[in-house]
């Protein structure tokens, strides 16, 4: 399992060519996994803060806002976001960031190759996956309470739930990476996460990825745990 958090990110100047300042980690990449992920980051804009607009042709894009108010631009309409709100950016799609309120802007950003870049490096089936008719460019979905998104009438790739997943006090979850890879991101609560001997504690902004073929017990704290989480399966086309 990958363990990551918030701690020490980058100061990040002009983001997408926006004038200021904003913060930025990324937890991990996409050659330290097997399935079609770009990388798995997070970032925070300053009040008034811009992340500037910018068009998505190679990779697809999961924004999930974690604290503060803002406007997700999409291809130039402004639609207000706030916490809980997912915003799913498909390809060719031009987008931006907006921070409007008084307080920090953070969310989490999972981008994700475009099914013929992922065919390219390897981690997806050769060919051009087709956009269905009814699928849209992007779409912005709420999430305030544990329930989840089929993220398909948008992405083309193989990222198949987003989920808000809350666990009862001392209440334990055992998964395994089978076919599939997962990403966690601990929004409230505590608790750990074990895997054979290895053992981490969970705790706000921390972030648990599971490798293909990994497995992992989410054990909650006496607060109960809750977190996101976004699975994506791993095609026949991908390397064993």
């Amino acid at each position: 399992m990958i363990i990551a958090d918030t701690a020490a990110p980058a100061e990040v100047h002009g983001v997408h060519g926006a004038a200021g300042v904003s913060w930025w980690k990324c937890f991990v990449r996409g050659p330290e996994l097997t399935g079609a992920w770009e990388a798995v980051e997070w970032a925070r804009l300053p009040p008034g803060g811009l992340s500037g607009e910018h068009l998505h042709t190679r990779t697809e894009e999961v924004y999930i806002l974690l604290s503060g108010h803002g406007e997700i631009i999409l291809n130039g309409h402004h639609t207000p976001v706030g916490p809980g709100d997912v915003v799913l950016t498909g390809l060719g799609t031009r987008h931006g960031l907006l921070n409007t309120g008084p307080e920090p802007l953070s969310w989490l950003v999972v981008e994700l190759l475009g099914p013929a870049t992922a065919a390219v490096f390897g981690r997806g089936p050769a060919g051009r996956s087709e956009r269905n008719e009814a699928m849209t460019a992007a779409k912005v979905f709420h999430l305030g309470e544990p329930g989840e998104i089929d993220p398909r009438s948008v992405l083309t790739g193989p990222l198949r739930r987003i989920a808000r997943q809350r666990l009862a006090p001392g209440q334990a979850d055992t998964v395994a990476a089978d076919g599939r890879e997962l990403t966690y991101f601990v929004i409230d609560g505590s608790g750990t996460a074990t895997s054979g001997s290895a053992s981490a504690e969970l705790a706000p902004e921390v972030s648990l990825t599971l490798p293909l073929g990994a497995g992992a017990t989410l054990t909650a704290g006496p607060d109960g745990l809750e977190l996101y989480v976004l699975e994506l399966l791993v095609t026949e086309g991908n390397p064993a």
